[in-house]
């Protein structure tokens, strides 16, 4: 390489580093003032930094084929500030794909047609709605991490409160410190205060009410200003409507959300899959499991196009704070064994879960699962008897497409890397990532290799779910139309 080759390609980088960060304020004022997310294929715009930004970019390769330059979107952003959109969620990956496919060389125009529903509409509000965390463990902290980072206007959810039981003197600075650092998620982003005269975490601007109780029906909310609450308990003690119903008893609390598969005739509910089925009637829903969550979208693309005659669920996951760290007395079986030191081989009953979202797969599925000495990120490994046969490329096309175009795209992500480990997924938002590189395929059986966050990505399916029975979700855009 010539110096001057050298040149151009650090001048191309710093140019485009400063587009980015030309971009941050644009990307700022949308959020605050007009109540738009933005993102670029689900990946969030919001408070990120140049570097951040730049890598969004270029992941755009692996779902569009080609890198997604901040030339194109920062026209598009500019743009936007000029519509004065009232409350949106704007993909600007796919709506500048869209725009490329439609041909267009005006891009105001495309955008006045395309966000025509929201333009004008600057300074409209939605009603926000209040919601608890009962219980304060891994998916309680992230759930409190992302409701804090989507609190926009604050007309969306609003995180009122948190309850547990008291396990010290200087309980609050503990939660408050456990919120702050994460030693598989990193640091909180942002700012967090105490309050101990009121007992009360302030993150980034956010009230949060510490309550100490120690059970579901003693708490009077209505004292706190909580009104018409969702409670979600992420505790896992109670999973039945007998149990759960005890939150109902509380003034202040209109419907319970379960972070666990729930028993009996709950609706167990995979975002993208069966959350229409949520009507406001519904006191007491469950979010299924991490497991769940991953598999179910995935599932319902192979069935949708080539139907499925049975097959098996083998999940590599994560070992939980359910298992002893050391060997030590467990009522299940193997789980008394170390779980930093062993493969555990444990039940799951995810597969039969599959058929509480798609009764169609009822019967056909079978699972089991190994816990492995990893903190963090499993996979599901689907091997699928299909009804009609196919190869390894037509999957991974099919599959890729559902990822970028489909209504399941906040659910299935892709990747066709061949050097991605399980660390590479920590953080994401999707509830399962396919591997295509791991894609066996022979006539109609089929074995599928899907990465999932079982803490992080299955938190961000149970805040989808609370932003549909809250009605505070924006319109999204680019429409499908």
């Amino acid at each position: 390489m010539t110096q001057a080759q050298y040149d151009q390609c650090l001048e191309a980088w710093t140019e485009r580093e400063a587009t980015a960060e030309a971009m941050i304020p644009l990307i700022g004022r949308l959020y605050r003032e007009n109540n738009v997310v933005t993102s670029i294929y689900g990946r969030g715009l919001v408070n990120r930094s140049v570097i951040s930004l730049l890598k969004s970019h270029r992941f755009a390769r692996q779902i569009d084929d080609t890198e997604l330059s901040v030339h194109d979107t920062f026209p598009v952003i500019k743009a936007l500030l000029d519509l004065d959109l009232g409350p949106a969620s704007i993909d600007l990956g796919r709506l500048v794909n869209k725009f490329r496919e439609v041909g267009g060389d005006d891009l105001d125009a495309f955008l006045r047609d395309e966000l025509a529903e929201v333009i004008g509409k600057k300074g409209e509000r939605r009603e926000g709605r209040d919601v608890v965390l009962y219980g304060f463990g891994r998916i309680g902290r992230l759930l409190a991490r992302i409701m804090v980072e989507k609190t926009g206007a604050g007309d969306g959810l609003r995180l009122r409160a948190i309850v547990v039981r008291k396990g010290a003197a200087n309980d609050l600075a503990k939660r408050a410190s456990l919120l702050r650092r994460d030693s598989v998620h990193g640091s909180f982003q942002g700012t967090i205060t105490i309050d101990e005269e009121s007992n009360t975490l302030t993150a980034n601007g956010n009230v949060i009410q510490i309550i100490y109780a120690s059970d579901p029906s003693s708490v009077v909310y209505t004292q706190y200003g909580i009104k018409d609450a969702i409670v979600v308990d992420n505790t896992g003690v109670w999973r039945d409507e007998a149990g759960l119903s005890q939150h109902l008893k509380c003034p202040g609390v209109s419907q319970v959300v379960l972070t666990a598969p729930g028993k009996g005739d709950l609706k167990n509910i995979v975002h993208g899959i069966n959350h229409a089925a949520i009507t406001p009637e519904d006191k007491i829903i469950s979010a299924a499991s991490c497991t769940t969550n991953a598999i179910v979208p995935v599932l319902k693309a192979i069935n949708d196009k080539y139907g499925i005659e049975n097959g098996h669920v083998e999940t590599v996951h994560s070992y939980t704070n359910d298992q002893n760290l050391i060997d030590n007395f467990h009522k299940g079986n193997r789980r008394g064994r170390s779980a930093a030191l062993n493969m555990v081989i444990t039940e799951t009953g995810a597969a039969k879960a599959v058929a509480k979202a798609l009764p169609e797969l009822s019967g056909k599925l079978s699972g089991n699962a190994i816990r492995v000495p990893t903190p963090n990120v499993s996979m599901a490994i689907l091997n699928l008897n299909l009804k009609s046969s196919t190869n390894r490329d037509e999957v991974n096309d099919y599959l890729r497409h559902m990822a970028l175009h489909s209504d399941l795209h906040k659910q299935i992500d892709f990747t066709n890397s061949q050097e991605v480990v399980s660390t590479d997924f920590v953080g994401s938002r999707h509830a399962g990532v396919v591997d295509a590189e791991a894609t066996i395929c022979n006539d109609n059986r089929v074995i599928l290799y899907v990465w999932y966050d079982n803490e992080f990505g299955y938190s961000c399916q149970v805040v989808r779910i609370l932003e549909d029975m809250a009605n505070v979700n924006p319109p999204a855009f680019p429409s499908k139309r």
